[in-house]
């Protein structure tokens, strides 16, 4: 076992890690753009923690040895963490903006030995704000963020938690679980077994087949028999649209679909899903959404504050811009390669590169030792994509080739 990596881990070589660093640094200098700052919290957090209110299912969890204090675990996500630094550490009463490049941890589903554990997500959360303005920036930068990274074909699936809980109170409560997880998992054969009378179970059906064009979705629902606070959802979702589309410019490709609940149960309002098109094939690229209530789990009165954010999958965006050109196809070259011309120059060349790598600007240097031939040395360089070789003799002059 020595020789292989835990089973649903996986090492990353130089290449993939040039790549999606390229990926995390691009989406870090949009959020920068857009004004938020970067945030580092734990990755081992108290299982207390992660578990407050039912935020997050038990089930994603991989909890860690009990440390005699309380039982710890790694962090299936960062909101959890963040929401818990920020009202514990930073004001409450003003807007924060925060960004993250991290890894998270979730358990897989058993019988699936060998799946993926250790993710990789890029995300912001929208703090200590409420509205339309907030939510329309939060999907205005997913788009922006997209466009930066140059994906092409790509739609978001925008639906309403508050929404849908409302269009689920007409049914009898003991069902309501049972109906939202057929909708979470579009299951319409466990929802027409489920044990409805006829008017209920056409009302059931009614709500699995809310996607599509957004403005005939909520045209359909409007038709309903609902509630104010359900019709107010309705107009919120109605306004949000005007907004992001106006201010894009353009019609963004936007899915309505009031089926839609996250995998982390604490999203009151609207939640999304971005999904990529590769080959055909649709990936979830990122996912968020508002949750209003998940703060105040975490603050020391209980004081409810709202929140709104959203995370991009880094292994799926890399998976979508694999094909494409964007990508950078091989590592960063060195830029010298700093050759002794024999083992008495070996001082000296070392001094040189040092020389070199002090300079004002980054400059990646390499120090030949192995003493190839000439040829072999000049092989390597074109081959690496080297500029400059500095021959370095026993009198500590270097002699300058060009590539």
């Amino acid at each position: 076992m020595l020789h292989q990596a835990p089973a649903g881990a996986r090492d990353l070589l130089p290449l993939e890690v040039a790549q999606k660093s390229w990926i995390n640094d691009r989406l870090q200098q949009v959020f920068q753009n857009w004004g938020y700052k970067r945030i580092v919290t734990s990755t081992i957090q108290w299982l207390d923690t992660l578990m407050a209110g039912g935020a997050i299912k038990p089930t994603t969890v991989i909890p860690l040895q009990n440390i005699g204090e309380g039982n710890l675990a790694l962090r299936p996500e960062l909101t959890a963490s963040i929401a818990r630094a920020a009202v514990t550490r930073m004001q409450n009463d003003t807007v924060q903006r925060l960004c993250y490049r991290a890894n998270v941890f979730r358990n897989s589903a058993e019988g699936h030995h060998g799946k993926q554990l250790e993710f990789y997500q890029a995300g912001v959360e929208l703090l200590f704000t409420d509205g339309l303005l907030a939510d329309g920036e939060t999907i205005l930068l997913v788009a922006n963020c997209l466009e930066r990274l140059g994906i092409q074909e790509w739609q978001l699936l925008l639906g309403d938690a508050g929404l849908t809980k409302g269009l689920l109170s007409q049914f009898p409560s003991h069902l309501r679980g049972d109906i939202l997880n057929c909708l979470a998992n579009l299951d319409r054969v466990a929802l027409e077994g489920l044990k409805l009378d006829g008017d209920l179970k056409v009302k059931a059906l009614e709500l699995f087949d809310l996607r599509g064009n957004a403005q005939q979705v909520l045209s359909r629902v409007s038709s309903l028999d609902i509630d104010g606070d359900t019709r107010k959802a309705v107009k919120h979702l109605e306004d949000l649209l005007e907004l992001v589309n106006h201010s894009y410019g353009k019609p963004l490709p936007i899915v309505l679909d009031l089926s839609l609940v996250q995998t982390f149960d604490y999203y009151t309002g609207i939640v999304f899903e971005v999904v990529g098109f590769s080959d055909s094939q649709p990936r979830v690229l990122g996912q968020g959404g508002r949750y209003n209530q998940l703060l105040g789990l975490y603050h020391p009165q209980k004081e409810d504050y709202p929140g709104i954010g959203f995370s991009f999958n880094i292994e799926d965006l890399h998976s979508c811009l694999l094909s494409g050109a964007n990508l950078p196809k091989t590592t960063p070259p060195s830029d010298w390669l700093v050759i002794p011309e024999n083992s008495e120059a070996a001082k000296m060349a070392l001094d040189y590169a040092q020389r070199l790598r002090h300079s004002e600007h980054i400059v990646r240097v390499e120090l030949e030792l192995q003493y190839r031939s000439a040829e072999q040395i000049r092989l390597y360089a074109e081959d690496e994509g080297i500029k400059y070789l500095a021959w370095i003799g026993a009198d500590g002059m270097p002699k300058i080739e060009v590539v």
